[in-house]
């Protein structure tokens, strides 16, 4: 029977219950909404659970990047090195301080930021280096680390991707400067929208939390509590970034099932990989010798060399089957914003494109049953199959 008569499958579902709606319910019935004790509980369960110092909950992950760049004072005429292969908000968040995002190229065998390029990259005006945790296997942080020590620069590690993930034995999260984190509707915890930023340095926690409303003094926080008291200072110039008590309590019911969330996306990860080893049109993601994967992403390459279709015919015809897909990312250098106004150009970072061309997401999230991951391989069979070379 052809599975294109099946039930669609979608590319994600995010794995709420019971536990998430009573939780929210729970806030809606306090009468405390915005910001107040619950993302506090958050801030704290979450530094807690990576062994993080400092942690502040946000209404992004785009919010944690660009307080990051901020509090580290990034200005016009600064530049920060980030890989091309990203998503929009890690370039963007570099020009919301009217400094310059420079690109890097793929390493020749994964989806990440080249260390290599990132040192050719480095120039007198370089303040910070941002890698991305892609689909959120770690980056090689040692040699990154090292690299910004030689040159005193601030690494910011963008770790939507990335949690719960861990490199040699340290958490992500507590090993840059200042790591981001996002909360996304399609991440591996989710509170709908939001996002997590976590450092070490107490005074980059104290600026962030200032920054992160209104440039208010921190007595803010608590002025519409018994405690607090409704005069405030506003010492700079700041953002309207904070997370609200219902996305809080969301999160926290997420965050204690976290490990479970991952072990099943990484049996399902184990599944795809073990399937597509006997393919030869496919390549399956790399698996990290020193690190732990967050499987928030399982991406595979088409091998142009043994079908006699792309990876966009790929996509259309897993959809036709019923199975949903995304692409993770179309480079920066390739879009107009980079090319009008910061003159990248298409074919400037070879190994990021061809990366791309070949990429395909798939369905990859904790409620999927055996069943739907033995569809997905199937149809990636019948496709290897019928448009062999």
């Amino acid at each position: 029977m052809s599975l294109a008569s099946t039930t669609f499958l979608p590319f994600h579902r995010a794995s709420i219950d019971e536990a998430e709606i009573q939780a929210v319910l729970e806030v809606l019935k306090s009468g405390w909404l915005t910001s107040g004790p619950r993302v506090k509980e958050f801030e704290a369960a979450f530094a807690n659970y990576i062994g993080a110092a400092h942690a502040l909950a946000v209404n992004s992950c785009t919010s944690a990047l660009h307080l990051a760049l901020a509090v580290d004072g990034i200005r016009e005429g600064d530049e920060v090195i980030i890989p091309t292969m990203t998503f929009a908000a890690t370039g963007e968040t570099v020009l919301y301080q009217k400094a310059r995002p420079v690109l890097v190229d793929c390493s020749p065998d994964s989806f990440h930021i080249d260390v290599r390029e990132i040192e050719r990259a480095i120039t007198p005006r370089t303040r910070a280096i941002v890698p991305v945790h892609y689909a959120g296997y770690p980056c090689d942080m040692d040699a990154i680390l090292q690299l910004a020590e030689r040159h005193d620069l601030l690494v910011i590690e963008d770790a939507a991707h990335a949690f719960p993930s861990s490199y040699k034995g340290r958490m992500i999260g507590t090993i840059g400067h200042m790591t981001c984190f996002s909360f996304y509707a399609t991440k591996t915890i989710t509170t709908g929208e939001g996002g997590m930023i976590t450092t070490a340095n107490p005074d980059f926690a104290d600026r962030l939390r200032i920054l992160a409303l209104h440039g208010i003094s921190r007595d803010a926080w608590n002025r519409y509590t018994e405690k607090g008291t409704w005069r405030y200072d506003i010492l700079e110039t700041g953002y309207k970034y904070n997370l609200t008590d219902v996305q809080a309590a969301l999160g926290l019911s997420q965050l204690a099932k976290a490990e479970e969330l991952r072990l099943r996306r990484a049996a399902i990860a184990a599944q795809y990989s073990q399937a597509l080893s006997s393919m030869d049109a496919f390549c399956a993601p790399p698996e990290p010798n020193d690190a732990s994967h967050a499987w928030h992403l399982y991406v595979l390459r088409v091998n142009p060399t043994a079908l006699t279709i792309g990876r966009d015919r790929v996509i259309e015809e897993l959809k036709a089957r019923g199975i949903g897909t995304s692409v993770h990312f179309i480079p920066l250098h390739m879009h107009s914003l980079y090319q009008k106004q910061l003159g990248y150009r298409n074919g400037q970072f070879p190994r990021a494109e061809q990366h791309f061309e070949n990429a395909v997401s798939l369905p990859l999230f904790p409620s999927m049953t055996d069943h739907d991951v033995t569809r997905v391989i199937s149809a990636l069979g019948e496709l290897s199959s019928a448009f062999r070379k």
